[in-house]
């Protein structure tokens, strides 16, 4: 289990994380209002809203209550004023993460993300302490069904992305920063919006996590950070093997 991936650093905990329905909500929301407000509340001329209307309706959240985030945030209702956040650090096993949210009061988050690293054997560290140890990318994610590897190989290939990677749960395509709009733009015309398609951060290198207890505990402070409503996506540069996430999942 590599933690560079996002699907498979939360595919252990997905059960869990999918019967938190309201926390789900809350977060999804949060993408929506920010999203309509960053740039045009029209989806088709907003990619990161028709990927965050996608995440929603997937979700299975009501058109009214969607209909409602979309218009907080192109300032049709008062609202919350959301902005993005970035905190880092380690956790047990020396393993680097990056914490990306969505808050209306830093003075709340930043307390409660320290506070979750400490008692979690973590520590978090300055802007920029673990950073340097990830790449910035373009990552774009596509349901398995859009397409067979081969196709979206030779498809991303030609739009100019860097990378594909495909295995059943689907496809995820990486590109330079600077390309993500004209990739992605190039991708949808062909397989229709994507799950995600945003900036990221890839680990130039993992850490081998191979001790049952030091995985449990470093599971258990990224399930604290996932948990808090103010968290839209945690990244780490671990390395599991699969007998140890395998009795992890037992227990």
């Amino acid at each position: 289990m590599a933690g560079h991936s996002q699907f498979k650093n939360i595919m252990h905990r997905k059960g869990a994380q999918d019967a938190k329905r309201a926390k789900v909500f809350t977060k999804l929301i949060r993408e929506l209002t920010v999203s309509a407000r960053s740039g045009l509340p029209d989806p088709a001329a907003n990619p990161r809203l028709r990927a965050a209307i996608q995440a929603a309706r997937a979700a299975n959240m009501s058109k009214d209550t969607l209909d409602r985030a979309i218009k907080r945030g192109a300032g049709g209702e008062e609202g919350t004023n959301y902005e993005e956040v970035r905190y880092e650090g380690y956790g047990p096993g020396s393993v680097a993460i990056i914490v990306e949210g969505l808050t209306d009061n830093r003075n709340r988050t930043a307390p409660e993300i320290r506070t979750a690293f400490s008692k979690n054997g973590g520590a978090m560290g300055e802007l920029n302490s673990v950073a340097f140890m990830f790449d910035r990318i373009g990552a774009i994610r596509y349901p398995a069904a859009v397409a067979t590897p081969e196709q979206m190989f030779e498809a991303a290939l030609d739009a100019g992305a860097d990378n594909v990677e495909s295995d059943a749960d689907g496809h995820e395509i990486t590109t330079n920063p600077d390309d993500l709009g004209a990739v992605r733009e190039a991708l949808e015309a062909r397989f229709g919006t994507p799950e995600y398609a945003r900036l990221d951060w890839k680990p130039q290198t993992t850490v081998p996590v191979t001790s049952e207890d030091t995985a449990r505990a470093l599971m258990k402070l990224l399930d604290a950070l996932e948990d808090n409503d103010d968290v839209q996506r945690v990244q780490a540069n671990f390395e599991i093997p699969d007998e140890v996430m395998e009795r992890l999942s037992a227990g």
